[in-house]
């Protein structure tokens, strides 16, 4: 099992997210940034550290929304993750501007995170990881 922790970033309606495929399933997901929790790290400095680390942005205003338990199936196997959802602000403001965002996962694959609103989820792709999604819509941050 993983720990992990995840940052939302609501901004009007939307939230940032990073697209990415399931050639098995043949399926589009999208999943809010963030990543691994290290031994001995606390999960509010995990998500600070991995939102410098993938887009070299300080942010601010952390806080903790939900906790979810995660069993799922990708690229043909099953995985299992506990999961802390975070919101946050960027202490740049302007970058609540831009349609992408450009990234870095730690293997140094580039991705690009976009701005999306319930829509794209139901249209274009499935939100994960599993609850989090009916978690957004409870707290009025999805629109």
């Amino acid at each position: 099992m993983r720990h992990l922790a995840i940052c939302v970033f609501h901004h009007q309606g939307k939230i940032l997210v990073n697209p990415f495929n399931d050639p098995v399933k043949q399926q589009s997901l999208y999943r809010p940034l963030g990543g691994g929790v290290e031994f001995g790290e606390r999960s509010i400095d995990a998500i600070v550290r991995e939102i410098r680390e993938e887009l070299d942005q300080p942010i601010r205003n952390v806080r903790l929304l939900g906790t979810l338990e995660s069993r799922f199936t990708y690229l043909g196997k099953p995985g299992h993750e506990v999961v802390q959802v975070y919101d946050a602000q960027f202490q740049d403001l302007a970058l609540y501007e831009k349609p992408w965002l450009e990234g870095q996962e730690g293997d140094g694959q580039q991705f690009r995170a976009v701005w999306r609103d319930s829509s794209s989820f139901s249209s274009a792709g499935i939100l994960v990881p599993e609850g989090l999604y009916a978690l957004l819509k409870s707290l009025s941050l999805l629109g």
